[in-house]
């Protein structure tokens, strides 16, 4: 993982359409994902490869996602973009 490879998408908060699932993409190359009203439900560290994104939670589950037109799709979710 190398900070321009994740650097190429965008950072920050993503969101299911009913707001259900909140993913936090950080800087550092870790995550935070909230599911209902736990707002630490999954965490751990992710890396990007081209249009693919990976991630290994601090469980050792790992999963991975793919953003296509400024969408995220990710484990039979869809993910938005959101501000802040």
């Amino acid at each position: 993982m190398s900070a321009p490879e994740t650097a190429k998408h965008p950072l920050g908060l993503w969101v299911t359409a009913d707001g259900v699932i909140r993913q936090r993409l950080l800087p550092s190359g870790r995550y935070v994902e909230a599911r209902g009203n736990r707002e630490s439900a999954y965490t751990g560290a992710y890396w990007t490869e081209g249009t693919m994104i990976y991630y290994r939670d601090d469980t050792g589950f790992s999963a991975d996602g793919e953003f296509r037109d400024g969408i995220l799709y990710h484990a039979g979710m869809v993910m938005y973009p959101q501000p802040g």
